[in-house]
């Protein structure tokens, strides 16, 4: 089954610093779990799971300046 019949969203998670992290994914488990791709376990350490706010890509400036 193709990755394109699923719509993918851009999801920010909340970390303890109060920085954001960004995840992509369909689903926020999904975006969370591409995140433990690509981070070290003790980076993924520092993001909340369950805080997490659904954004569209064109929206995605707006929320730059919290990144980390």
């Amino acid at each position: 089954m193709s990755s394109f019949n699923n719509p993918h969203f851009f999801y920010l998670f909340a970390m303890k610093n109060g920085k954001k992290k960004l995840g992509y994914g369909s689903s926020p488990a999904d975006a969370y779990a591409n995140l433990q791709l690509r981070l070290s376990p003790k980076e993924m350490e520092q993001i909340a799971e369950d805080q997490f706010v659904k954004i569209v890509q064109r929206e995605l400036q707006k929320y730059v300046h919290e990144l980390g």
